[in-house]
């Protein structure tokens, strides 16, 4: 075998060795085949953008296949390099395409990129999904605390929801909304006869405004009744108004003891100064006696 033939060989298996693995001729093959149209060079190309072309081939033919017409290997390319899920996407679009939901690459891949997983958006968009609300504790209007439990069944709104709130938004709402509800009750028997009225009032008052979904109902699953708030708030004001009475008495008793003491000192004062002055009288007799005055007034009363 000569040198010349050695080189025609070793250029053949160059070439095929560029066509399998520098140039996917199989990938272009099939996405041929598969009705997509691929340019072989800009499979090349996107080795060389850190890209893989079978994720992006296969991606697109399974687009193409769902009769999604407006996907476009640029798109996929930009998406891939923005770290965000290629397959959730597509998943969701064909899901969406199915289902009658409008929903376009361009808001799917927003979707993903936000954080959100897409294709459960898709999904909860398609069959509704219930939210539990915690149990919830309110007060009627005569006093007696009720404990609510509720189910507020959702689906997606894809409109909104990337920037949309969550589910935590739509408990708090609609717990919120329940206390207000059964606080404006004027009997609890109310709330426990016709629990609807709650849910529809509450479902009139548009808790979904900025969220991610729609509320499609909202159910009282449960109602008990917890402690009579009124009564126990009585009680406790008449513990607390008889305190202030007791108080009140003790100061008045208190103020009475403190006159009594004050007058008895004053009786004792006027008694100390009594026997003082009972105490002066001899002196002052005697002094009189000492001086004559006495004795002058009575040698005086003849002469009259």
């Amino acid at each position: 075998m000569t040198t010349f033939t050695l080189i025609i060989i070793g250029s053949i298996l160059f070439g095929l060795w560029l066509l399998f693995f520098i140039f996917p001729i199989d990938l272009w093959i099939t996405a041929t085949f598969s009705g997509v149209k691929v340019n072989l060079f800009d499979m090349v190309f996107m080795r060389f953008r850190k890209v893989p072309p079978k994720l992006i081939v296969r991606s697109l033919i399974l687009a193409t296949k769902a009769g999604i017409k407006d996907v476009t290997t640029s798109q996929l390319e930009t998406h891939y390099l923005a770290h965000g899920n290629l397959e959730n996407v597509i998943k969701a679009l064909i899901v969406a395409d199915k289902a009658n939901l409008e929903m376009n690459f361009k808001q799917a891949a927003a979707i993903d990129l936000a954080g959100r997983d897409v294709l459960q958006a898709v999904q909860v968009s398609v069959t509704p999904y219930i939210i539990v609300v915690p149990a919830i504790t309110a007060v009627s209007i005569d006093g007696i605390q009720l404990i609510a439990e509720a189910r507020v069944t959702v689906r997606t709104n894809i409109q909104t929801l990337v920037g949309g709130a969550g589910e935590a938004t739509i408990q708090a709402r609609v717990g919120q909304g329940i206390i207000s509800r059964i606080g404006a009750t004027a009997s609890y028997l109310e709330v426990l006869e016709r629990p609807e009225e709650i849910s529809k009032r509450v479902l009139a008052n548009g808790l979904d405004a900025g969220t991610a979904f729609e509320i499609l109902s909202i159910d009282i699953a449960d109602i008990n009744i917890g402690q009579n708030i009124g009564a126990k708030l009585q009680i406790d004001q008449a513990q607390a108004d008889l305190s202030v009475a007791n108080a009140k008495a003790e100061k008045r008793r208190a103020m009475a003891i403190a006159q009594e003491q004050e007058m008895i000192a004053r009786i004792q004062e006027a008694k100390a100064k009594v026997i003082q002055a009972e105490a002066e009288i001899p002196v002052a007799l005697s002094e009189a006696f000492r001086e004559g005055r006495l004795l002058g007034r009575r040698r005086q009363q003849p002469r009259g």
